[in-house]
C-alpha cells in the first residue's frame, strides 16, 4: 500500500500556469512561487465583480475520532468528481499548521488519490503565509511592550495585557512564561504566553478581511489590553496597523495549487475550528465563486464546530448562502462513538454502530433543521466495512429524509466520488431556507446559550463568574452585537472530550470570555481547551526525514 506522500510524489504535476488557465485566471494576476504554486492578486475580484457567483458546497463531518473521517480527502475527491461529470469546479481549503503536521494529526492535504499537491510544500512552509501572520502578531506584541518601556503614555496596565505572542508549533512550554527580566534595559517584567499561530486573531482577521483597507481597519481595532482605568487599548492607538498590514500584504493573496487530477484549488488561511473559526479565507471563497460554477469548501473538525462557525460567522461576514452540505462519516468512527476500541474497529459490530449513529444523526439534524440546508451523508468507505453496516447507516439517515452516498475517493480519486457528486448537484438545485442559529442583537449570554442548546444539545449552560463579569464589561464597551466563536473540544458535542456519541443532559461550562474586536467576534472558552497545543508522546516529527536529494518522507 503506497503512502500519501508516495502517491503525491509519483503524480505528474502540471505547471501552475496551466491550472490558472483552466480556472480562467488571466496571466497578469498570477504571481509564481516556483512551477507548482502561485499567489493570485486579489485585484482580480474587481475585474470579476460582474461575474455571477458559483454555488458553495460545505463539507463537514461527524465529531472526530482516532479512527479518522477523511473530510479533506472527501472535499478534494468530490471536487475531482464534479469535474468528471462536467461541472466547472474549484476547491477552497485552509492551509495546514506546522503544529499538527509535526504532532499527532499529520498534514491536511487530503489522502490517497484525493490530494492537493505539492503535498510537502502545502504541509510545510508553502508560500510563507503562516510566517507572515506570526511576524505581524509578534510585531504588535513587541510594539506593545516597547510602548510600556518607553514611558507608557497610554497608561497600559501590564497585568491586563491580553495580546499574546505566537509560534506555529505545538509547544506547551510556552503557554505561560515570564519575560522582560534582566534589568530596566531589558523591558518590564510581566507574565506572558504564546498561542499557536492559527489561534492568533491575525489569522482570523486575514481570513475575514475583504481587501487590504479592510485588513488595516480590522487590525487597528484589535484590543491588546486595558489601561489602569479599565479602558481598552487598541493596535490603532499603538500605530501598528500600517506596518502589520505591510507584513501581510502578500499573505492576503490566495494561493493557487491543484489536485492530483489537476482541478484548481485555492488554499488560503488556516484557523483551527476548536480554538478559532475554522474556515478558509473569505477572499479565496469569493474568488473561487467568481471563477467556477461550484465551490467545494470545508470547515474544520465536526459540524458542531467548523460548520457552525462557517454558517454563523463566515456566511454572515461574506453574505454567502450555501447551496448544500456534505456530512462525512466512516463506519469505523461511528463504531468508536458506540464504544468500540480502536483495535477492534475492523470487525462487524452492528450493535456498536447503532449506538454510535446518534452522533451522525444529531449533526444531520442540526444542518437540516436548525440551519435549514439540504444535506447528504458521505460514507468514506473502508475495506473492512460490511454491507450490513453500510445498510444500517443508510436506513437511519433516510429516516431523517437525508440520502447517503458512498465515497471511495481515497482509493479511486474522482471516479470514486461520482455518486456523491451527482447527489450534490441535485441538492444544489433544491430550494432551502437558510437561517442562523442565533441573531446578533441578542445578548452575549443568550447567543452562547443558543449555540450550546441548539447545536450541542446541552441542558444547562454555566458562564463562570469571571467570564460573566467580562461579558458585562464587553457589552458596556459596545461589543455585545458580535457573533460568538466557541472554543471547545472537537471530540464531543459537550466540553468533555470523553463524552462520545450524542450526550444528553450535560452542562456546558464557559470559563473565559475574550473579545477579538478586529476579527469581529467574541471568543467563549469552555472546558480545558488550550490555545497552545502540546506534542504527543510520539510526535509525527519523529518519522519525517529528507534524503540527500532533498526528497521528503514520512509526511501523511
Amino acid at each position: 500500500m503506497k503512502t500519501d506522500i508516495q502517491i503525491a510524489q509519483e503524480t505528474k504535476i502540471l505547471h501552475i500556469s496551466e491550472i490558472a488557465e483552466t480556472a480562467g485566471i488571466a496571466p497578469e494576476y498570477v504571481e509564481f512561487y516556483g512551477n507548482d504554486k502561485a499567489k493570485i492578486d486579489y485585484n482580480i475580484l474587481t475585474d470579476l465583480k460582474d461575474q455571477p457567483d458559483g454555488k458553495v458546497v460545505l463539507v463537514t463531518a461527524i465529531s472526530p475520532t482516532p479512527a479518522g473521517e477523511g473530510k479533506t480527502t472527501t472535499t478534494v475527491g468530490l471536487a475531482d468528481a464534479m469535474v468528471r461529470i462536467g461541472k466547472k469546479t474549484m476547491v477552497a481549503l485552509r492551509e495546514p499548521s506546522l503544529g499538527p503536521v509535526f504532532g499527532i494529526k499529520g498534514g491536511a492535504a487530503g489522502g490517497g488519490y484525493a490530494q492537493v499537491v505539492p503535498m510537502e510544500d502545502i504541509n510545510l512552509h508553502f508560500t510563507g503565509d503562516m510566517h507572515a501572520i506570526g511576524a505581524a502578531n509578534n510585531l504588535l506584541a513587541a510594539m506593545l511592550d516597547n510602548h510600556i518601556q518607553q514611558g507608557n503614555s497610554l497608561g497600559i496596565d501590564p497585568r491586563r495585557i491580553t495580546w499574546k505572542r505566537c509560534v506555529d508549533m505545538n509547544d506547551r512550554q510556552l503557554r505561560f512564561i515570564t519575560d522582560g527580566l534582566g534589568g530596566r534595559v531589558n523591558g518590564t517584567p510581566r507574565e506572558d504566553g504564546f498561542d499557536i499561530t492559527v489561534a492568533s486573531e491575525i489569522m482570523a482577521i486575514l481570513c475575514l478581511a475583504s481587501d487590504i483597507d479592510d485588513l488595516k481597519e480590522r487590525i487597528s481595532r484589535i484590543v491588546v489590553g486595558y489601561t489602569y482605568n479599565e479602558e481598552p487599548v487598541t493596535a490603532g492607538q499603538l500605530k501598528a496597523q500600517g506596518a502589520m498590514a505591510a507584513l501581510l500584504k502578500d499573505a492576503l493573496k490566495p494561493n493557487l495549487v491543484q489536485t492530483l487530477e489537476h482541478t484548481p484549488a485555492l488554499i488560503h488561511g488556516g484557523p483551527f475550528a476548536n480554538i478559532a473559526h475554522g474556515c478558509n479565507s473569505i477572499m479565496a471563497t469569493k474568488m473561487a465563486r467568481k471563477l467556477a460554477d461550484y465551490v467545494i469548501t470545508e470547515a474544520g473538525f465536526g459540524a458542531d464546530l467548523g460548520a457552525e462557525k462557517f454558517l454563523d460567522i463566515k456566511c454572515r461576514a461574506a453574505q454567502i448562502k450555501p447551496s448544500a452540505v456534505v456530512i462525512v462519516a466512516t463506519v469505523r468512527a461511528l463504531k468508536h462513538h458506540g464504544g468500540v476500541a480502536k483495535a477492534d474497529l475492523g470487525e462487524e459490530n452492528l450493535e456498536a454502530l447503532e449506538a454510535g449513529l446518534p452522533n451522525l444523526l444529531q449533526h444531520v439534524e442540526n444542518i437540516t433543521q436548525v440551519y435549514g440546508l439540504p444535506a447528504v451523508v458521505a460514507i468514506n468507505r473502508f475495506p473492512t466495512d460490511t454491507e450490513a453496516e453500510l445498510a444500517l447507516v443508510e436506513e437511519k439517515c433516510r429516516e431523517l429524509g437525508v440520502n447517503v452516498a458512498l465515497s471511495e475517493v481515497w482509493g479511486k480519486g474522482g471516479e470514486g466520488g461520482i455518486a456523491l457528486a451527482e447527489e450534490v448537484v441535485r441538492l444544489c438545485d433544491e430550494p432551502s431556507d437558510f437561517r442562523y442559529a442565533y441573531e446578533l442583537d441578542q445578548s452575549i449570554e443568550q447567543k452562547i446559550k443558543d449555540i450550546a442548546k441548539k447545536i450541542y444539545h446541552a441542558k444547562h449552560v454555566i458562564i463562570q463568574p469571571p467570564a460573566m463579569k467580562e461579558v458585562k464589561k464587553l457589552e458596556a464597551l459596545g461589543f455585545g452585537g458580535l457573533p460568538i466563536c466557541m472554543a471547545k473540544t472537537q471530540y464531543s458535542f459537550s466540553d468533555d472530550q470523553t463524552l462520545l456519541g450524542a450526550p444528553q443532559g450535560f452542562t456546558l461550562n464557559v470559563r473565559e470570555i475574550r473579545v477579538s474586536a478586529g476579527a469581529g467576534f467574541i471568543v467563549a472558552l469552555t472546558g480545558n481547551i488550550m490555545t497552545m497545543p502540546g506534542l504527543p508522546k510520539k510526535p509525527a516529527a519523529e518519522n519525517i526525514d529528507v534524503d540527500s536529494t532533498g526528497k521528503i518522507s514520512g509526511l501523511f
